[in-house]
């Protein structure tokens, strides 16, 4: 059986701290936030991923990856290497992490980005899906 690399994962981090900061105009920054997990994703208006970061990425495991810290985290370290003035934040899903992630991209809106909008765009059923038949025992 293969041993596992030592100093992989600091591997990892020392890769991703090197990225150069990427300059945009403008951005939309997606927020995806369920029970288990939290991601955030920086594209630009075309839709091209600029940066993106998750939960299991920064180094959280089970339960963890749906708390609030872990969110903070994630929407820190998506937003390190993007440089822009304008963002749009679309936040979608009803976990732990939207309201974490929210308050860290607002605190980088106190160091010159600008917020043009903060949407919810999570899906609503409208009537939702026909229930099973009752069961005839």
């Amino acid at each position: 059986m293969a041993k596992a690399l030592k100093g992989f994962r600091a591997y990892i981090q020392r890769k991703r701290a090197r990225k150069k900061p990427r300059r945009i105009r403008k951005g939309v920054i997606h927020v995806q936030a369920s029970f288990n997990n939290t991601i955030v994703t920086v594209t630009d208006v075309e839709g091209r991923v600029i940066s993106s970061s998750s939960a299991g990425i920064c180094g959280f495991r089970s339960k963890r990856k749906g708390s609030p810290f872990a969110a903070e985290t994630v929407a820190r370290d998506a937003m390190r290497i993007v440089l822009m003035k304008r963002a749009l934040v679309l936040i979608k899903g009803v976990g732990l992490g939207r309201d974490a992630a929210l308050r860290v991209i607002y605190k980088n809106y106190k160091k010159g980005l600008r917020l043009t909008f903060v949407r919810d765009v999570t899906p609503l059923p409208h009537n939702g899906c026909r229930p099973p038949n009752k069961r005839r025992v």
